[in-house]
């Protein structure tokens, strides 16, 4: 079967990374690709693990030179996923999963009509609040800043083909396993469709042949 390119994407703190990288560990046939970013890391974060954290400068070059399968600047900064490593894991056979957001998925959807959107909403917009607030990485301004996006993020929400609700973590990724898993069995990913089916019905068509001759022989 062919190999998918999932997106996921939600407001800030709805989840969709926590659920790409669960989905990540519970699939071998899975791949993560690694955004490249110009905002500063914060504290426990590894690059090339978390991001790829690229200088402005950098991050233009990159631009230019048409590396980036989709970027975006999100809270000032800019984000972006490299279009080598995608395709390296694609090739490999291995499901691609990118958890960007909103202006970058449609950039993706554009670019690769055949990959597969999810969008992760929060249960409530106090739940949302709250778990940007635990991070205690930001200035309540800067929380502020984060639920205004996101409200413009969750009008957009119909754009993709799947929505599902982060209530519980292992709930979510059960989810979207189960949508990957959907997606593969599509008449449109098949490889050598027609021919596998038109073996198949021949063989079936040899089977009943062989039930009518055994039935007038008895």
């Amino acid at each position: 079967m062919s190999a998918i390119l999932l997106v996921l994407s939600s407001p800030s703190g709805g989840g969709k990374t926590s659920i790409a990288r669960r989905l990540l560990e519970r699939r071998a046939d899975v791949g993560y690709s690694v955004s490249a970013t110009t905002r500063p890391a914060r504290a426990g974060e590894v690059d090339g693990r978390d991001y790829h954290f690229l200088s402005r400068d950098e991050f233009q070059r990159r631009v230019d030179g048409g590396q980036f399968l989709e970027w975006a600047e999100y809270g000032g900064h800019r984000y972006g996923t490299l279009r080598s490593v995608v395709d390296e894991q694609l090739a490999a056979g291995r499901h691609v999963v990118l958890d960007i957001e909103v202006e970058g998925a449609r950039q993706v959807r554009r670019a690769v009509p055949s990959s597969v959107h999810v969008f992760v909403l929060p249960p409530s917009a106090q739940t949302l609040r709250d778990r940007l607030e635990g991070r205690r990485t930001e200035s309540p301004e800067a929380i502020g800043r984060r639920l205004a996006i996101a409200a413009s993020e969750i009008a957009a929400a119909g754009e993709y083909d799947y929505l599902i609700t982060n209530r519980v973590l292992d709930e979510a990724v059960a989810t979207v396993s189960s949508i990957l898993d959907a997606e593969q069995c599509r008449t449109q990913r098949q490889p050598a469709l027609e021919e596998r089916l038109a073996e198949l019905a021949e063989a079936v068509r040899i089977e009943a042949e062989q039930a009518r001759t055994a039935g007038a022989a008895s």
